[in-house]
């Protein structure tokens, strides 16, 4: 993977991009550290799709993700009050 400057990447973004297309990713530092990296689309989707669903998606989702055993309502064993 090659590393760009943001500097570079800037004022090369044609030769960024080309260089992304053909050799895959590459990464652009800001002050000499990791601020980001270019990927192909065809990669992005796939790294997309194989992450793991997003909480807002769990929620939101009509199927459980895995089975729960509950006790039926009103079967549950309660404590008795304390006394004060």
């Amino acid at each position: 993977m090659k590393i760009w400057r943001v500097q570079d990447a800037k004022a090369r973004f044609s030769e960024l991009l080309t260089a992304c297309l053909v050799e895959g990713p590459q990464m652009v530092t800001k002050r000499g550290a990791e601020a980001a990296v270019l990927v192909p689309v065809d990669e992005w989707r796939r790294l997309s799709d194989s992450a793991r669903p997003s909480l807002k998606t769990l929620l939101l989702m009509d199927e459980g993700r895995a089975e729960l055993a509950l006790p039926h309502r009103g079967l549950a064993k309660r404590r008795k009050p304390a006394v004060v």
